[in-house]
Protein backbone atom coordinates (compact mmCIF):
# COMPACT_ATOMS: atom_id res chain seq x y z
CA UNK A 1 0.00 0.00 0.00
CA UNK A 2 1.05 3.46 -0.34
CA UNK A 3 1.17 6.40 2.68
CA UNK A 4 2.09 9.58 2.72
CA UNK A 5 6.18 10.13 1.66
CA UNK A 6 6.95 11.17 5.14
CA UNK A 7 5.15 9.22 6.94
CA UNK A 8 6.27 6.15 5.09
CA UNK A 9 9.96 7.47 5.53
CA UNK A 10 9.72 7.93 9.28
CA UNK A 11 7.91 4.16 9.50
CA UNK A 12 11.29 2.60 7.24
CA UNK A 13 13.67 4.66 9.20
CA UNK A 14 12.30 3.78 12.31
CA UNK A 15 12.45 -0.28 11.41
CA UNK A 16 16.05 0.22 10.36
CA UNK A 17 17.14 1.97 13.29
CA UNK A 18 15.77 -0.98 15.26
CA UNK A 19 17.67 -3.64 13.08
CA UNK A 20 20.97 -1.93 12.57
CA UNK A 21 24.47 -3.19 13.69
CA UNK A 22 23.23 -7.48 12.99
CA UNK A 23 24.87 -9.60 11.05
CA UNK A 24 22.25 -10.92 8.45
CA UNK A 25 20.24 -13.97 9.70
CA UNK A 26 22.48 -15.04 12.75
CA UNK A 27 20.60 -12.75 15.37
CA UNK A 28 18.12 -10.69 15.20
CA UNK A 29 18.21 -6.53 16.47
CA UNK A 30 18.70 -5.97 19.97
CA UNK A 31 15.39 -5.11 21.69
CA UNK A 32 14.45 -4.35 25.20
CA UNK A 33 13.06 -7.18 27.35
CA UNK A 34 10.24 -8.34 28.05
CA UNK A 35 7.80 -6.80 30.83
CA UNK A 36 4.33 -7.77 32.53
CA UNK A 37 2.00 -5.69 30.70
CA UNK A 38 0.00 -3.17 32.58
CA UNK A 39 -3.87 -3.07 32.17
CA UNK A 40 -3.75 0.06 29.71
CA UNK A 41 -1.34 -1.86 27.42
CA UNK A 42 -3.55 -4.84 27.22
CA UNK A 43 -6.50 -3.11 26.11
CA UNK A 44 -6.16 -2.18 22.80
CA UNK A 45 -8.52 0.27 20.57
CA UNK A 46 -10.17 -1.37 18.01
CA UNK A 47 -11.23 1.52 15.18
CA UNK A 48 -13.36 -0.21 12.24
CA UNK A 49 -11.45 1.79 9.82
CA UNK A 50 -8.13 2.22 9.84
CA UNK A 51 -6.51 5.58 8.62
CA UNK A 52 -5.09 7.12 5.63
CA UNK A 53 -3.57 5.61 2.32
CA UNK A 54 -6.50 3.86 0.89
CA UNK A 55 -5.08 2.23 -2.73
CA UNK A 56 -6.79 2.81 -6.09
CA UNK A 57 -8.72 -0.24 -8.36
CA UNK A 58 -6.29 -0.40 -10.20
CA UNK A 59 -3.21 -0.11 -8.32
CA UNK A 60 -0.47 -3.33 -8.01
CA UNK A 61 0.31 -4.50 -4.79
CA UNK A 62 4.18 -5.73 -4.55
CA UNK A 63 4.14 -8.88 -1.89
CA UNK A 64 6.89 -10.12 -0.12
CA UNK A 65 6.75 -13.71 1.19
CA UNK A 66 8.26 -14.71 4.33
CA UNK A 67 8.83 -18.23 4.58
CA UNK A 68 9.04 -20.50 1.10
CA UNK A 69 7.68 -23.27 2.36
CA UNK A 70 4.65 -25.85 2.00
CA UNK A 71 1.96 -23.78 3.66
CA UNK A 72 3.30 -20.61 1.65
CA UNK A 73 3.26 -22.45 -1.52
CA UNK A 74 -0.66 -23.54 -0.98
CA UNK A 75 -1.38 -19.67 -0.25
CA UNK A 76 0.67 -18.66 -3.62
CA UNK A 77 -1.75 -20.46 -5.36
CA UNK A 78 -4.81 -21.16 -3.91
CA UNK A 79 -5.07 -24.80 -3.22
CA UNK A 80 -7.65 -25.69 -0.53
CA UNK A 81 -10.36 -23.19 -1.21
CA UNK A 82 -8.96 -20.44 0.41
CA UNK A 83 -8.31 -18.14 -2.66
CA UNK A 84 -5.46 -17.39 -4.47
CA UNK A 85 -4.05 -13.75 -4.49
CA UNK A 86 -6.34 -11.32 -6.53
CA UNK A 87 -4.19 -10.14 -10.23
CA UNK A 88 -3.27 -7.07 -9.01
CA UNK A 89 -1.24 -8.85 -6.35
CA UNK A 90 2.02 -10.29 -7.40
CA UNK A 91 5.25 -11.75 -5.54
CA UNK A 92 8.44 -9.03 -5.57
CA UNK A 93 10.43 -10.67 -2.79
CA UNK A 94 10.82 -13.53 -1.35
CA UNK A 95 12.60 -14.98 2.25
CA UNK A 96 13.70 -17.92 4.20
CA UNK A 97 16.55 -19.08 6.09
CA UNK A 98 17.05 -21.93 3.79
CA UNK A 99 18.94 -19.90 0.85
CA UNK A 100 17.99 -22.71 -1.70
CA UNK A 101 14.19 -22.57 -1.11
CA UNK A 102 14.06 -18.88 -1.49
CA UNK A 103 16.27 -18.89 -4.86
CA UNK A 104 13.42 -21.35 -6.31
CA UNK A 105 10.44 -19.39 -5.52
CA UNK A 106 12.72 -16.21 -6.63
CA UNK A 107 13.19 -18.08 -9.83
CA UNK A 108 9.06 -19.24 -9.97
CA UNK A 109 8.02 -15.96 -9.49
CA UNK A 110 11.03 -13.54 -10.92
CA UNK A 111 11.04 -12.36 -7.60
CA UNK A 112 14.50 -10.99 -5.21
CA UNK A 113 15.81 -13.78 -3.02
CA UNK A 114 16.83 -13.13 0.49
CA UNK A 115 17.91 -15.17 3.28
CA UNK A 116 17.09 -12.71 6.07
CA UNK A 117 13.63 -11.32 5.77
CA UNK A 118 14.74 -8.02 6.91
CA UNK A 119 16.32 -6.86 4.08
CA UNK A 120 12.91 -8.10 1.84
CA UNK A 121 11.17 -5.24 4.45
CA UNK A 122 13.78 -2.59 3.68
CA UNK A 123 11.95 -2.75 -0.20
CA UNK A 124 10.30 0.29 -1.08
CA UNK A 125 7.73 -1.91 -4.03
CA UNK A 126 7.03 -4.72 -0.90
CA UNK A 127 4.22 -3.02 0.35
CA UNK A 128 2.28 -6.36 1.92
CA UNK A 129 4.00 -9.40 3.57
CA UNK A 130 2.32 -12.83 3.42
CA UNK A 131 4.46 -15.10 6.33
CA UNK A 132 3.66 -19.02 6.91
CA UNK A 133 6.64 -19.66 9.22
CA UNK A 134 6.98 -22.53 12.21
CA UNK A 135 5.11 -21.19 14.72
CA UNK A 136 7.83 -19.91 17.26
CA UNK A 137 8.53 -17.15 14.16
CA UNK A 138 5.66 -15.05 13.84
CA UNK A 139 5.73 -12.51 16.73
CA UNK A 140 9.38 -10.68 14.91
CA UNK A 141 8.31 -10.65 11.66
CA UNK A 142 4.72 -9.18 12.67
CA UNK A 143 6.53 -6.62 14.77
CA UNK A 144 9.28 -5.86 12.27
CA UNK A 145 6.76 -5.58 9.37
CA UNK A 146 4.62 -3.48 11.30
CA UNK A 147 7.28 -0.46 12.18
CA UNK A 148 8.73 -0.93 8.39
CA UNK A 149 5.11 0.37 7.21
CA UNK A 150 3.72 -2.93 5.52
CA UNK A 151 0.38 -4.97 5.66
CA UNK A 152 0.18 -8.36 6.43
CA UNK A 153 -1.86 -11.24 6.24
CA UNK A 154 -0.29 -14.09 9.22
CA UNK A 155 -0.71 -17.62 9.17
CA UNK A 156 -2.29 -19.35 12.40
CA UNK A 157 -1.82 -20.03 14.95
CA UNK A 158 -1.30 -16.23 15.64
CA UNK A 159 1.07 -16.21 18.10
CA UNK A 160 3.84 -18.82 19.91
CA UNK A 161 2.72 -17.43 23.60
CA UNK A 162 0.04 -15.06 25.04
CA UNK A 163 2.52 -12.20 25.92
CA UNK A 164 3.74 -12.12 21.96
CA UNK A 165 -0.10 -11.82 20.97
CA UNK A 166 -0.58 -8.86 22.96
CA UNK A 167 2.79 -7.10 21.37
CA UNK A 168 1.44 -8.03 17.86
CA UNK A 169 -1.89 -6.50 18.21
CA UNK A 170 -0.34 -3.26 19.73
CA UNK A 171 2.19 -3.03 17.12
CA UNK A 172 -0.33 -3.30 14.36
CA UNK A 173 -2.91 -0.62 15.84
CA UNK A 174 0.13 1.33 16.63
CA UNK A 175 1.51 1.48 13.06
CA UNK A 176 -2.19 1.27 11.53
CA UNK A 177 -1.61 -1.85 9.65
CA UNK A 178 -4.27 -4.28 7.94
CA UNK A 179 -3.83 -7.44 9.36
CA UNK A 180 -5.18 -10.70 8.46
CA UNK A 181 -5.15 -13.64 10.31
CA UNK A 182 -5.23 -17.39 8.41
CA UNK A 183 -8.40 -18.73 9.34
CA UNK A 184 -9.97 -19.39 5.93
CA UNK A 185 -13.04 -21.44 7.65
CA UNK A 186 -14.10 -17.07 8.61
CA UNK A 187 -14.46 -17.19 4.54
CA UNK A 188 -16.38 -20.17 4.21
CA UNK A 189 -20.23 -19.62 3.65
CA UNK A 190 -21.84 -22.87 5.11
CA UNK A 191 -19.65 -21.84 8.62
CA UNK A 192 -21.05 -18.22 8.35
CA UNK A 193 -24.52 -19.64 7.56
CA UNK A 194 -24.12 -22.36 10.72
CA UNK A 195 -22.34 -19.37 12.94
CA UNK A 196 -25.55 -17.47 12.19
CA UNK A 197 -28.36 -19.78 13.00
CA UNK A 198 -26.25 -20.23 16.72
CA UNK A 199 -26.45 -16.82 17.10
CA UNK A 200 -30.18 -16.28 16.21
CA UNK A 201 -31.19 -19.09 18.75
CA UNK A 202 -31.70 -21.84 16.26
CA UNK A 203 -30.63 -24.37 19.09
CA UNK A 204 -31.66 -21.68 21.82
CA UNK A 205 -29.33 -21.15 25.03
CA UNK A 206 -25.95 -22.77 24.07
CA UNK A 207 -25.01 -24.65 27.37
CA UNK A 208 -22.05 -26.67 26.22
CA UNK A 209 -19.24 -27.30 23.25
CA UNK A 210 -18.09 -30.26 22.66
CA UNK A 211 -14.46 -29.90 20.94
CA UNK A 212 -11.64 -32.40 19.42
CA UNK A 213 -9.00 -33.26 22.07
CA UNK A 214 -6.26 -31.98 20.79
CA UNK A 215 -2.50 -33.17 22.05
CA UNK A 216 -0.39 -30.61 23.47
CA UNK A 217 3.03 -30.81 22.48
CA UNK A 218 6.44 -32.49 23.68
CA UNK A 219 10.23 -32.39 23.80
CA UNK A 220 13.00 -34.08 21.68
CA UNK A 221 16.57 -35.05 22.05
CA UNK A 222 17.81 -36.05 18.22
CA UNK A 223 20.94 -37.02 16.95
CA UNK A 224 23.27 -33.80 15.56
CA UNK A 225 23.17 -34.19 11.64
CA UNK A 226 25.04 -32.31 9.20
CA UNK A 227 22.83 -28.34 8.82
CA UNK A 228 22.08 -28.00 4.93
CA UNK A 229 24.46 -25.75 3.28
CA UNK A 230 21.77 -23.25 2.59
CA UNK A 231 19.80 -23.24 6.07
CA UNK A 232 20.86 -20.78 8.73
CA UNK A 233 20.19 -22.59 11.32
CA UNK A 234 21.32 -20.47 13.92
CA UNK A 235 18.53 -18.20 13.00
CA UNK A 236 15.96 -20.69 12.47
CA UNK A 237 15.86 -21.75 15.98
CA UNK A 238 15.06 -18.05 17.29
CA UNK A 239 13.89 -17.70 19.90
CA UNK A 240 14.94 -20.93 20.84
CA UNK A 241 18.29 -22.66 22.84
CA UNK A 242 20.33 -23.68 19.35
CA UNK A 243 20.93 -27.47 19.58
CA UNK A 244 21.80 -29.98 17.12
CA UNK A 245 20.41 -29.82 13.46
CA UNK A 246 17.87 -32.95 12.79
CA UNK A 247 15.56 -33.33 10.09
CA UNK A 248 12.68 -34.71 11.97
CA UNK A 249 12.91 -31.34 13.51
CA UNK A 250 13.17 -29.06 10.95
CA UNK A 251 10.14 -30.48 8.89
CA UNK A 252 6.61 -29.02 10.15
CA UNK A 253 5.21 -32.84 9.49
CA UNK A 254 6.48 -36.11 8.82
CA UNK A 255 5.48 -37.85 5.78
CA UNK A 256 6.48 -33.96 3.92
CA UNK A 257 5.71 -33.65 0.63
CA UNK A 258 6.89 -30.33 -0.61
CA UNK A 259 4.77 -29.62 -3.29
CA UNK A 260 6.21 -26.28 -5.21
CA UNK A 261 9.72 -27.25 -5.74
CA UNK A 262 11.64 -30.76 -5.63
CA UNK A 263 12.34 -32.43 -2.69
CA UNK A 264 15.83 -32.44 -1.12
CA UNK A 265 16.82 -35.88 -0.50
CA UNK A 266 17.13 -35.63 3.33
CA UNK A 267 13.67 -34.88 3.95
CA UNK A 268 12.29 -37.23 2.18
CA UNK A 269 14.24 -39.31 4.78
CA UNK A 270 12.66 -37.81 7.92
CA UNK A 271 10.99 -39.91 9.98
CA UNK A 272 9.22 -37.76 12.84
CA UNK A 273 7.13 -35.75 14.36
CA UNK A 274 8.28 -32.60 12.68
CA UNK A 275 8.60 -29.26 14.57
CA UNK A 276 4.74 -28.83 14.73
CA UNK A 277 4.24 -31.44 17.84
CA UNK A 278 7.40 -30.22 19.50
CA UNK A 279 7.56 -27.59 22.67
CA UNK A 280 11.06 -25.41 21.58
CA UNK A 281 8.99 -24.47 18.46
CA UNK A 282 4.97 -24.96 18.75
CA UNK A 283 1.82 -25.56 21.15
CA UNK A 284 1.50 -28.18 19.73
CA UNK A 285 -2.21 -29.67 17.77
CA UNK A 286 -3.82 -27.57 20.31
CA UNK A 287 -2.50 -24.66 18.58
CA UNK A 288 -1.93 -25.77 15.21
CA UNK A 289 -5.56 -27.39 14.67
CA UNK A 290 -6.65 -25.90 17.88
CA UNK A 291 -6.87 -22.39 16.22
CA UNK A 292 -8.95 -23.46 13.36
CA UNK A 293 -11.69 -25.18 15.66
CA UNK A 294 -11.50 -23.26 18.56
CA UNK A 295 -12.34 -20.18 15.89
CA UNK A 296 -15.80 -21.34 14.75
CA UNK A 297 -16.20 -21.97 19.03
CA UNK A 298 -15.89 -18.31 19.42
CA UNK A 299 -17.12 -17.02 16.18
CA UNK A 300 -20.53 -19.26 17.42
CA UNK A 301 -20.42 -17.89 20.59
CA UNK A 302 -20.12 -14.44 20.26
CA UNK A 303 -16.77 -14.31 22.25
CA UNK A 304 -14.48 -12.58 19.69
CA UNK A 305 -13.92 -9.99 22.09
CA UNK A 306 -13.50 -11.74 25.28
CA UNK A 307 -12.53 -15.38 26.25
CA UNK A 308 -13.04 -17.56 29.60
CA UNK A 309 -13.04 -16.63 32.94
CA UNK A 310 -11.83 -20.23 33.99
CA UNK A 311 -9.89 -23.16 32.50
CA UNK A 312 -9.04 -26.37 34.13
CA UNK A 313 -8.29 -30.11 32.89
CA UNK A 314 -10.24 -33.01 34.11
CA UNK A 315 -8.25 -34.90 35.69
CA UNK A 316 -6.77 -32.49 37.87
CA UNK A 317 -3.26 -33.41 37.01
CA UNK A 318 0.00 -32.49 35.63
CA UNK A 319 0.68 -33.32 31.56
CA UNK A 320 3.10 -36.39 31.88
CA UNK A 321 6.54 -35.30 30.37
CA UNK A 322 7.90 -36.81 27.41
CA UNK A 323 10.79 -36.68 24.92
CA UNK A 324 11.77 -38.52 21.74
CA UNK A 325 15.08 -39.77 21.85
CA UNK A 326 14.60 -40.84 18.36
CA UNK A 327 12.40 -40.16 15.31
CA UNK A 328 9.02 -41.90 15.49
CA UNK A 329 5.92 -41.07 14.36
CA UNK A 330 3.58 -38.74 16.02
CA UNK A 331 1.01 -41.45 17.42
CA UNK A 332 2.63 -42.18 20.60
CA UNK A 333 3.39 -38.55 21.73
CA UNK A 334 -0.62 -37.80 20.34
CA UNK A 335 -1.91 -40.13 23.10
CA UNK A 336 0.21 -38.97 25.62
CA UNK A 337 -0.30 -35.28 25.18
CA UNK A 338 -3.70 -35.44 25.05
CA UNK A 339 -4.46 -36.23 28.31
CA UNK A 340 -5.54 -34.70 31.14
CA UNK A 341 -8.75 -33.18 28.76
CA UNK A 342 -9.46 -29.68 28.74
CA UNK A 343 -12.67 -27.48 30.14
CA UNK A 344 -13.19 -23.78 29.75
CA UNK A 345 -16.10 -21.98 31.27
CA UNK A 346 -17.23 -18.23 29.56
CA UNK A 347 -18.77 -15.91 31.22
CA UNK A 348 -22.31 -16.93 30.06
CA UNK A 349 -21.53 -19.60 32.07
CA UNK A 350 -21.06 -22.07 29.18
CA UNK A 351 -18.61 -24.74 29.23
CA UNK A 352 -16.30 -26.07 26.38
CA UNK A 353 -15.21 -29.33 26.63
CA UNK A 354 -11.83 -30.52 24.32
CA UNK A 355 -12.99 -33.94 24.48
CA UNK A 356 -13.70 -35.38 21.31
CA UNK A 357 -12.17 -37.92 19.12
CA UNK A 358 -14.10 -37.12 15.97
CA UNK A 359 -11.48 -35.77 13.83
CA UNK A 360 -14.37 -33.61 11.84
CA UNK A 361 -14.43 -31.93 15.01
CA UNK A 362 -10.12 -30.29 14.75
CA UNK A 363 -11.85 -27.66 12.36
CA UNK A 364 -14.84 -26.68 14.26
CA UNK A 365 -17.07 -27.81 17.40
CA UNK A 366 -20.75 -29.49 18.31
CA UNK A 367 -22.78 -26.58 19.98
CA UNK A 368 -25.27 -27.65 22.46
CA UNK A 369 -28.80 -25.87 22.98
CA UNK A 370 -31.47 -26.44 25.20
CA UNK A 371 -33.45 -26.85 21.61
CA UNK A 372 -30.97 -29.28 19.64
CA UNK A 373 -27.24 -28.86 18.56
CA UNK A 374 -25.53 -28.60 15.54
CA UNK A 375 -21.86 -29.64 15.00
CA UNK A 376 -19.65 -26.67 12.78
CA UNK A 377 -16.56 -28.84 10.61
CA UNK A 378 -14.59 -27.46 7.97
CA UNK A 379 -16.18 -26.13 5.20
CA UNK A 380 -19.65 -27.46 6.69
CA UNK A 381 -22.54 -28.36 9.35
CA UNK A 382 -25.19 -30.60 10.49
CA UNK A 383 -27.99 -29.66 12.51
CA UNK A 384 -30.02 -32.13 15.28
CA UNK A 385 -33.15 -32.58 14.68
CA UNK A 386 -32.60 -31.76 10.58
CA UNK A 387 -35.41 -29.07 10.17
CA UNK A 388 -33.30 -26.78 11.81
CA UNK A 389 -31.31 -26.33 8.61
CA UNK A 390 -34.67 -25.52 7.27
CA UNK A 391 -35.64 -22.50 8.81
CA UNK A 392 -35.16 -18.95 7.98
CA UNK A 393 -33.31 -16.42 9.48
CA UNK A 394 -35.53 -13.38 10.86
CA UNK A 395 -35.49 -9.88 9.02
CA UNK A 396 -34.01 -8.74 11.76
CA UNK A 397 -31.34 -11.48 12.61
CA UNK A 398 -27.99 -10.82 13.70
CA UNK A 399 -25.71 -11.04 10.93
CA UNK A 400 -21.70 -11.93 10.69
CA UNK A 401 -18.63 -10.14 8.79
CA UNK A 402 -19.49 -11.63 4.73
CA UNK A 403 -16.32 -12.65 3.34
CA UNK A 404 -16.46 -15.75 0.78
CA UNK A 405 -12.52 -15.55 -0.47
CA UNK A 406 -10.48 -14.88 2.46
CA UNK A 407 -7.24 -13.86 0.79
CA UNK A 408 -9.10 -11.51 -1.65
CA UNK A 409 -10.46 -9.63 1.65
CA UNK A 410 -7.42 -8.81 3.05
CA UNK A 411 -6.53 -7.33 -0.49
CA UNK A 412 -9.76 -5.55 -0.56
CA UNK A 413 -9.16 -4.41 3.04
CA UNK A 414 -5.44 -3.09 2.06
CA UNK A 415 -6.81 -1.03 -0.68
CA UNK A 416 -10.12 0.27 1.56
CA UNK A 417 -7.86 0.32 4.75
CA UNK A 418 -10.94 -1.03 6.73
CA UNK A 419 -10.56 -4.57 9.01
CA UNK A 420 -10.97 -7.28 7.64
CA UNK A 421 -12.58 -10.50 8.54
CA UNK A 422 -10.65 -12.03 10.69
CA UNK A 423 -8.34 -8.76 12.13
CA UNK A 424 -5.65 -9.03 14.40
CA UNK A 425 -7.77 -9.10 17.42
CA UNK A 426 -9.73 -12.25 16.79
CA UNK A 427 -6.54 -14.17 16.13
CA UNK A 428 -4.88 -13.44 18.92
CA UNK A 429 -7.84 -14.25 20.95
CA UNK A 430 -8.18 -17.65 19.23
CA UNK A 431 -4.46 -18.14 20.29
CA UNK A 432 -4.98 -17.20 23.48
CA UNK A 433 -7.91 -20.01 23.85
CA UNK A 434 -5.38 -22.24 23.22
CA UNK A 435 -2.32 -20.98 24.93
CA UNK A 436 -4.63 -21.36 27.95
CA UNK A 437 -5.30 -25.24 27.73
CA UNK A 438 -1.67 -26.10 27.19
CA UNK A 439 -1.03 -23.87 30.60
CA UNK A 440 -4.02 -25.35 32.16
CA UNK A 441 -2.13 -29.00 31.29
CA UNK A 442 1.30 -27.80 32.33
CA UNK A 443 0.05 -26.66 35.30
CA UNK A 444 -2.52 -29.75 35.99
CA UNK A 445 -4.67 -27.65 38.22
CA UNK A 446 -7.86 -25.13 38.21
CA UNK A 447 -7.03 -21.44 37.21
CA UNK A 448 -8.70 -18.47 36.97
CA UNK A 449 -8.32 -15.80 33.68
CA UNK A 450 -9.03 -12.50 33.26
CA UNK A 451 -9.96 -11.95 29.30
CA UNK A 452 -10.04 -8.48 29.92
CA UNK A 453 -6.50 -7.75 31.40
CA UNK A 454 -5.58 -10.54 29.78
CA UNK A 455 -3.94 -11.95 32.98
CA UNK A 456 -4.00 -14.84 35.84
CA UNK A 457 -5.72 -12.79 38.95
CA UNK A 458 -3.29 -13.33 41.70
CA UNK A 459 -1.53 -16.36 40.04
CA UNK A 460 2.17 -15.53 39.70
CA UNK A 461 2.94 -19.20 38.56
CA UNK A 462 0.40 -19.18 35.90
CA UNK A 463 1.23 -16.04 34.80
CA UNK A 464 5.02 -16.83 34.42
CA UNK A 465 3.50 -18.83 31.47
CA UNK A 466 2.08 -15.98 29.59
CA UNK A 467 5.44 -16.40 27.65
CA UNK A 468 8.34 -18.44 27.15
CA UNK A 469 12.22 -17.96 27.40
CA UNK A 470 13.78 -15.85 24.80
CA UNK A 471 17.53 -15.75 24.35
CA UNK A 472 19.41 -12.66 24.23
CA UNK A 473 18.73 -10.87 20.65
CA UNK A 474 14.97 -12.13 20.40
CA UNK A 475 13.05 -10.52 23.17
CA UNK A 476 10.10 -8.79 23.02
CA UNK A 477 10.19 -5.29 22.89
CA UNK A 478 9.06 -3.07 26.01
CA UNK A 479 7.66 -0.94 23.67
CA UNK A 480 6.76 -1.15 19.99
Amino acid sequence: MQTKPQEKSLNRRDALQRMAGVAAGVTLASLTSCKKPTESESKVAVPNVLPEGAKGANERIGVGIIGCGRRNGQLAIGKGGQGKPPEYAKIVAVADFNMKRAGQWAEKYKAKPFQDYRKLLELKEVEVVVYATPEHWHYLPCIHACQAGKDIYGEQPFSHSIREGQVMVQAVRKYNRVFQTGEQQRSHPKTRKAVEMILNGFIGKVHTVIGYNYPSPWDYKFAEEPVPADLNWDAWCGQNEVVPFNINAYVPRVPYNRENYPPEPAEKAAVGPGWMSLRPYSGGELLNWGCHGLSMVLWGLGMDESGPVEVWVEPEEKLASLTYEQPENRDRGDKSMSSPVVHYRFPNDVILKLESTDSRLGGGGTFIGDKGKITVFRGGYECDPPELDQQPLPSDAIRVYESDNHMHNFYECVKSRKDPIMKVENGHRVATLCHLGNIARWLGRRLKWDPQNETFPDDAEANSLLDCPKRKGYELPETV
